[in-house]
C-alpha cells in the first residue's frame, strides 16, 4: 500500500487516515433514498375552481342562485341556496378537479353550516404534506415489513433510504398497496 506524501515530504499516518476518512464518508452518503410526499398543484385547483364557477353561473338549474366556490390559501368555501344545490356544486367541483388530475382524496370536507336564511356553506380544506399521524403509520409499516430500508420523518415528508434500489422499489410498492385513503407521491430520488 502506498502512503500519501505531505507537502514537506514526510510520510505520516495522519495523511493516510485523512484519505481513508474521505473515501469512507463518500461511501456512506451514497445511499439511495427517496421522499414520500403529498402535494397538490395549486394552479390546477384554481383552474378547476374557475371552471366550476363558470358552469354554475351558466346552468339553468342555478339561475337566480347565489351558488359559488371561493378560494383562500388552502381552503375552498362552497356556497349554495340549500343542501341539494350544495351537493350539486360539490359534484361539479370534484368532476372538474378529477379532470385536471387533482386527487380529490386531498380534500377534507368540513361540516355544512347554515348562514342567513336557508343558505348554506361548506369549507373544504386542501391537505398538503403528510400529516404527523400518517407519517408515523408509514414509518411503522416500513419497519414492520422487514425490508432493508430505513424510514424517517422529515417535516411533512417521509424519507426512505436503503442500500439497494430494489429494496426502495419494494418499499414504494408496499406503501402504494397499503396507503389508499390519502394521496401520496414519491419524489426526490437520490442515488
Amino acid at each position: 500500500m502506498s502512503t500519501a506524501k505531505v507537502p514537506n515530504g514526510r510520510d505520516t499516518a495522519v495523511a493516510r487516515l485523512a484519505v481513508n476518512l474521505i473515501f469512507s464518508a463518500a461511501a456512506v452518503t451514497a445511499m439511495p433514498s427517496f421522499d414520500i410526499i403529498s402535494e397538490v398543484n395549486q394552479v390546477e385547483v384554481r383552474n378547476a375552481l374557475d371552471q366550476t364557477n363558470k358552469e354554475v353561473s351558466t346552468r339553468f338549474d342555478f339561475k337566480g342562485s347565489d351558488a359559488r366556490v371561493e378560494q383562500a390559501e388552502k381552503t375552498l368555501t362552497l356556497y349554495a341556496d340549500d343542501d341539494f344545490k350544495l351537493k350539486q356544486v360539490t359534484d361539479i367541483l370534484t368532476a372538474k378537479l378529477t379532470r385536471r388530475a387533482v386527487d380529490i382524496r386531498s380534500l377534507k370536507y368540513g361540516d355544512v353550516e347554515k348562514i342567513s336564511g336557508n343558505k348554506v356553506k361548506q369549507v373544504l380544506t386542501i391537505r398538503v404534506g403528510i400529516e404527523q399521524e400518517l407519517s408515523k403509520k408509514i414509518v411503522k409499516l416500513i419497519k414492520d415489513s422487514k425490508l432493508k430500508v430505513q424510514a424517517s420523518i422529515q417535516g411533512d415528508a417521509v424519507r426512505v433510504s436503503g442500500a439497494k434500489r430494489d429494496d426502495l422499489q419494494d418499499a414504494i410498492a408496499l406503501v402504494k398497496r397499503t396507503i389508499t385513503d390519502y394521496p401520496v407521491q414519491f419524489g426526490n430520488f437520490r442515488d
